[in-house]
């Protein structure tokens, strides 16, 4: 089963608002001392679940009259604002709230939007998704699957079919992309799994960054870079709109499966609100959606919480000495 990932009128149209979201400052008044575990000084942890507390001060719930959505960030934001459409549609009318797609640029861009307090709902990418909890007070609640409860995606490495890669030892060597630092297939991962298996990522191999998932592949078919390690969710969704052809590259190793795409609400929604936000999530099916078409194979959101389906992630990226810092995020 494949788990994958037109201009909508409730996109965001102010470029003065989208430019104070990437502006954000990562400042606000700490609280006094509290059990907070990983999470910044911003937050506290009192019941252990590793995730923002509400505040115990209902002041400072927030109950906004018009909700702002944000996806992972991807190659063409606009194609992904018509396809949540049915979804954002479906929010609007169980929550009775407008609800607006926010196109974020980048994984710190909309870990700041959503701790200035701008972004109230957000689907965080596997490897941003602890630096989300920790820095910006989301808190996971979804995953798309199957009514199962199945979900999650691989790490892949592909290289081009004409290469003379057919093993992980082949990589010793080559020029290899990842995506992005914190990104756990196209990065996190193949740090802490590839040497395992004789390979060590940046001494066997130079690494380059691509920037993405959907840029490492095109760099393979382009043989631009001799491999690459991937998120198997993204090069299908890829196959399928035909971005590239399959026969063109080569599967070299392929991993258990991960977590993938988080989706959070802030930890300071009114519990009212946050009861509805996960009704629209729970109750939302598709079949017969645009968004159904393009992530393939999934047929529900499935309930998850951050301390144990995340504990994977972490363990990866505490073996590579990941700090959920501002520093650390890009």
């Amino acid at each position: 089963m494949n788990f994958h990932k037109k201009k909508l009128p409730g996109v965001l149209p102010s470029a003065a608002l989208a430019a104070s979201v990437l502006m954000a400052s990562f400042s606000g008044q700490a609280f006094a001392d509290c059990e907070r575990g990983a999470l910044d000084t911003l937050y506290c942890d009192e019941n252990g679940d590793m995730v923002a507390d509400l505040p115990a001060d209902k002041s400072k719930w927030n109950d906004p009259n018009t909700l702002i959505f944000a996806y992972t960030p991807v190659e063409d934001p606009a194609i992904y604002s018509d396809i949540w459409q049915p979804f954002i549609d479906h929010l609007s009318e169980v929550t009775g709230r407008d609800v607006r797609f926010f196109a974020v640029q980048s994984n710190s861009a909309q870990v700041e939007a959503m701790r200035s307090g701008r972004l109230h709902i957000a689907g965080f990418s596997t490897g941003p998704t602890p630096f989300a909890v920790n820095l910006a007070g989301a808190v996971p609640f979804a995953l798309m699957g199957s009514e199962t409860g199945q979900f999650g995606y691989t790490l892949q490495v592909f290289t081009h079919v004409d290469s003379d890669i057919h093993e992980m030892k082949d990589l010793k060597g080559k020029r290899v992309a990842h995506t992005s630092p914190t990104s756990n297939s196209g990065n996190q991962a193949p740090r802490a799994l590839f040497p395992e298996m004789g390979i060590v990522p940046g001494e066997d191999y130079e690494i380059s960054f691509s920037g993405s998932h959907d840029q490492s592949m095109l760099g393979v078919v382009a043989k631009d870079y001799d491999a690459a390690p991937v998120a198997s969710e993204v090069v299908e969704r890829m196959a399928a709109r035909g971005l590239y052809d399959t026969d063109d590259v080569r599967l070299v190793w392929e991993s258990d499966r991960f977590p993938t795409t988080s989706y959070n609400h802030a930890h300071n929604l009114h519990p009212d609100l946050v009861e509805k936000i996960r009704e629209a999530f729970y109750t939302f099916q598709f079949a017969g959606t645009e968004l159904g078409d393009e992530f393939e194979g999934v047929e529900t959101f499935v309930p998850i919480n951050y301390k144990d389906n995340w504990k994977v992630i972490r363990t990866i990226q505490a073996s590579n000495g990941v700090q959920y810092t501002r520093d650390n995020l890009k």
